[in-house]
């Protein structure tokens, strides 16, 4: 005579008790998680201690057209998992049907990107206001930001790679720079004509020092807290929201736009400092747009009805 699932699930949920020591909230999510699929597997005339790999891949696959994010399906299969292992155990069933089913996944946000037009502007208003005139203090910062975006949209650095550099980083005449990044591995990066301009005009208002960035705290440079505060000051002032633009924003911003200009993703992952070509990919759904516009525009076919 078989087992009642209610009873089946109670024993499992007894031992998570007992010998886990599993809260009182996990084990109410774990009883609703077991109860709804059981279920599910009632519908389609199979239990837990019969079900197959193929039934446990159909639960999964209704709860996602159920609307379930990739998050809470992982969480129930983690539960179903553990209830098969416990079945195993006690003997109730030979097979574990969910032992090389693979965990629902949660896709990578798409990082948020500002448009060319937009960078242009924050890049214009910087420049006014670097060439604005005022006080010497006020000229002084204006400038150090202009420098700052005009570098970050130019080299896609880290902020913490940008607000650290030294000025030995620079190199051959302010064409290239030398970017310390994660693990101490550096990189040598080349530097647009404009943003070449914009450093060496940049350096010599600085006193002698070690940064390229100087400033009075305890670390001797600009803090990256402070680059963002006066980075969504510009953005309000280019008409850009500012819970849109971050230094990291730019960052994104720098990769996308390389891509969708044809640059190609190795060189962008040497570009970041990216140690694994896997990080860069997640740019590659502007790849995934250029190649379909490419083939709307060119293919031979793509005007006929």
């Amino acid at each position: 005579m078989s087992i009642p699932e209610g009873h089946l699930i109670e024993a499992f949920l007894e031992m998570m008790s007992a010998e886990r020591g599993a809260a009182r909230n996990t084990i109410e999510a774990y009883r609703w998680d077991l109860g709804d699929y059981a279920g599910f597997l009632a519908g389609k005339a199979a239990r837990p201690t019969t079900a197959a790999r193929e039934q446990v891949v159909a639960y999964l696959a209704w709860l996602s057209a159920q609307g379930l994010s990739a998050s809470s399906s992982a969480r129930r299969l983690s539960a179903i998992r553990q209830f098969h292992k416990f079945l195993c155990a006690d003997n109730v069933r030979a097979d574990d049907p969910t032992r090389i089913i693979a965990s629902p996944r949660t896709r990578r946000a798409l990082p948020k990107v500002l448009s060319v037009a937009e960078v242009d502007r924050l890049l214009t208003t910087a420049e006014a206001a670097a060439n604005a005139g005022g006080s010497d203090e006020q000229q002084a910062a204006a400038l150090r930001l202009y420098v700052l975006l005009e570098l970050l949209y130019a080299t896609g650095m880290r902020v913490s790679e940008l607000v650290g550099l030294k000025r030995a980083a620079v190199m051959r005449d302010a064409s290239y720079l030398t970017i310390t990044g994660k693990g101490g591995r550096e990189r040598i990066v080349p530097v647009n004509d404009r943003t070449c301009d914009a450093i060496k005009a940049y350096v010599k208002t600085l006193p002698p020092g070690t940064w390229l960035f100087p400033a009075g705290g305890e670390e001797g440079h600009l803090s990256r807290q402070v680059f963002a505060r006066d980075l969504k000051g510009l953005a309000g002032r280019a008409g850009i929201g500012a819970d849109r633009v971050t230094p990291h924003v730019l960052r994104h911003a720098f990769a996308s736009h390389l891509l969708a200009g044809g640059a190609d993703l190795r060189v962008v992952q040497t570009l970041l400092g990216h140690a694994d070509i896997s990080t860069t990919q997640i740019y590659t759904h502007v790849l995934d747009e250029k190649l379909r516009t490419l083939v709307e525009t060119h293919h031979p076919l793509a005007d006929l009805d």
